[in-house]
């Protein structure tokens, strides 16, 4: 048994899963764990041959949020300490977002404040029926500040202004209908087998066309329909056009087999 609060597993050739082991504290975060996240989510955007990010939490939660003892020191916090630790928190976020590859969460249990924050960030979730989900801040005083951004563009302001102000305590079935989470399952085993399924799919695609892909995406979201994003889109398709993926699978569907992006990845 390990006593590291972050586990790192490659569990199949370009499969990672982490997860948040503090199952006795409901994977609370604090200091400690944001860095090992921020470390490990740093070296998988450098990774060659990584296919799928997976983040789970061990035990009977997802995550709890915030460590009430991580929480209870920043009280004496100076202002540039409280700074640096906010920093330290959006920094993990901003890598986990921007991961070249497809990230996906494992909901199983509770998932309150920064738990949550963790779940908007990766492009896809899944949840178990009776995993439960607040933003919980309001409650303490404070406001889900370093989430937000994240949490806004999954589940919209007007989902963020009922959930964020009254702090309540929502279900699966309600992550569901506002595009928190993505599929719900009946239990942790069904969790694996939906997530096997979502790999299955990425594993099928090309690894430089999900990382473009998803790098389009938050290129052009927002942005008005005018020149400079026709260009861009413009751009984008006929660069990704003349990449060695590319040929490799249209010549793979013409030829009716399946593309070999095993021989493209270092």
């Amino acid at each position: 048994m390990t006593d590291a609060m972050v586990l790192l597993d490659l569990t199949r050739a370009g499969i990672a899963v982490i997860t948040l082991n503090r199952p006795r504290i409901h994977n609370a975060l604090n200091a400690e764990v944001v860095e090992q996240l921020s470390d490990m989510l740093n070296d998988l955007h450098k990774a060659d041959g990584m296919r799928a990010v997976l983040i789970e939490g061990a035990g009977s939660s997802f995550s709890a949020g915030a460590d009430i003892t991580w929480m209870r020191a920043a009280a004496d916090y100076t202002h540039q300490d409280n700074l640096e630790d906010a920093r330290a928190l959006a920094h993990m976020l901003h890598l986990l977002y921007t991961l070249p590859q497809p990230s996906i969460a494992l909901v199983d249990g509770a998932a309150r404040g920064g738990g949550v924050g963790i779940i908007a960030a990766c492009d896809m979730a899944i949840a178990c029926r009776a995993a439960t989900f607040a933003f919980s801040e309001v409650r303490l005083g404070l406001t889900p500040a370093t989430i937000s951004p994240y949490v806004l563009k999954a589940i919209g302001e007007r989902a963020a202004r009922r959930y964020f102000l009254t702090a309540e305590t929502f279900d699966a079935e309600q992550a569901l209908s506002m595009g928190l989470v993505h599929h719900i399952v009946k239990s942790k085993n069904d969790l694996a087998e939906q997530s096997e399924i979502l790999v299955q799919s990425i594993l099928e695609n090309g690894p430089l066309a999900i990382s473009a892909s998803k790098d389009l995406i938050a290129s052009i979201t927002g942005r008005p329909v005018e020149h400079d994003l026709i260009e861009d889109t413009a751009r984008r398709i006929a660069d990704q056009r003349s990449t060695p993926e590319a040929k490799e699978g249209l010549e793979a569907f013409l030829n009716k087999r399946k593309a070999d992006w095993s021989k493209l990845i270092a």
